[in-house]
């Protein structure tokens, strides 16, 4: 299968996206050539490392570049202040110069916390992302946001950071529990929701088939990643339409600090349960047809993904305390909350205008669905 090529057009920040088998074993070629000295220093996770770091490392190995690597725990919860100092102290202690490369190995985890700390790192070094999750390599590799989660709410510390290069390697998806790889088709459907209603037709008929199909899965990354390159080179730092990439987003994101950034809800399911959540409140609104609402809602189950309140396990809090969590959200502008809003499938709008009684009233049925 051939490796394609998503360029990211930034002025003297811009760089590629490959995406292709294989990429991982190819790392060195591909790495090389943005290098001023043969050595990396790597970041990575406990569940990624076994799979594919000495990969990673004989193909640097191959042309001749040293590296080392730091292993940090999997999950959400390593996206803190600790792991943050960790990793950049390790950085330090490495000897990385400004002219050197970072390497982030695994999902979005690490590809947001080690950005983050090449972001500080003497002011500023070069990092290549190596996404190991679809929900990686399909949107958090992509775009140069980075971060570190708060006891104050997700992502609200961080910067914008764009790697120098990202490697999508297609095959590693295949050694990704089922659990995740859902999750990450989460981020893949929200990108034909929000502008491409071709692409959400395509996923209605071939969705079910990505994980068994390379061909399939490399076509849904590229057709994610062209639709998301193109956001970042006309809104690189959000100030309009990349926040459209938020769709679910508001939802999610106060879902996941109401569940302690845990296993009880990924991200990618977040974001799966919010889309079907901004359709409802759309329709809600009397900006769409009823039958958006419930075409999204029947392909997430269609996958075998989570949709409702009712999915994810133990309790959760009432609607104030969800309308709370979302007042601290980033897209809070003068204190009115933004919600990506849809006029139809792939017809996504910025709202800063919804009404907060309609919200709490749409919260509270559907935590009234998981009571029941």
């Amino acid at each position: 299968m051939t490796i394609q090529t998503v360029p990211v057009a930034l002025g003297a920040r811009s760089y590629e996206v490959r995406i292709g088998e294989g990429l991982i074993d190819r790392a060195g070629a591909e790495i090389v050539r943005l290098l001023k000295r043969k050595r990396v220093a790597i970041v990575t996770e406990n569940r990624v490392a076994p799979l594919h770091l000495a990969r990673l490392q004989a193909a640097l190995e191959a042309e001749g570049i040293a590296s080392s690597a730091l292993v940090l725990p999997a999950g959400e919860g390593t996206k803190d202040w600790a792991h943050l100092a960790r990793a950049t102290e390790w950085l330090l202690e490495q000897k990385v110069e400004r002219r050197d490369v970072v390497v982030a190995l695994g999902g979005g985890v690490i590809g947001d916390l080690i950005g983050f700390a090449s972001a500080i790192l003497r002011r500023g070094v070069r990092f290549v992302q190596v996404p190991t999750s679809l929900l990686a390599q399909v949107d958090s590799s992509v775009g140069g946001k980075t971060g570190i989660n708060t006891a104050q709410g997700k992502n609200l510390v961080g910067a914008f950071h764009q790697p120098s290069l990202v490697l999508a390697d297609i095959g590693v998806l295949e050694s990704l529990p089922a659990r995740d790889f859902l999750a990450g088709y989460g981020e893949v459907v929200k990108y034909g929701l929000l502008g491409d209603p071709l692409f959400f037709e395509w996923l209605e008929v071939e969705g079910p088939r990505l994980s068994t199909d390379a061909a399939l899965r490399q076509r849904a990354v590229l057709r994610s990643v062209e639709m998301k390159a193109g956001i970042v080179e006309r809104d690189e730092t959000e100030e309009g339409e990349r926040a459209l990439l938020n769709l679910g987003h508001t939802f999610c994101h106060a879902l996941e600090s109401a569940t302690g950034y845990s296993d009880r809800l990924l991200h990618g399911e977040g974001v799966a349960i919010g889309c079907a959540l901004a359709f409802e409140l759309s329709q809600r609104l009397g900006l769409c047809s009823q039958e958006a609402p419930s075409r999204v809602r029947a392909h997430l189950k269609a996958m075998g993904m989570k949709t409702d309140l009712a999915d994810i396990p133990g309790e959760l809090p009432g609607a104030e305390a969800l309308l709370a969590l979302m007042a601290q959200d980033k897209k809070v502008i003068d204190g009115r909350l933004r919600f990506i809003l849809a006029r139809g499938i792939g017809q996504a709008f910025v709202a800063d205008d919804v009404p907060g009684d309609v919200v709490k009233r749409l919260l509270t049925d559907a935590l009234q669905g998981k009571a029941g």
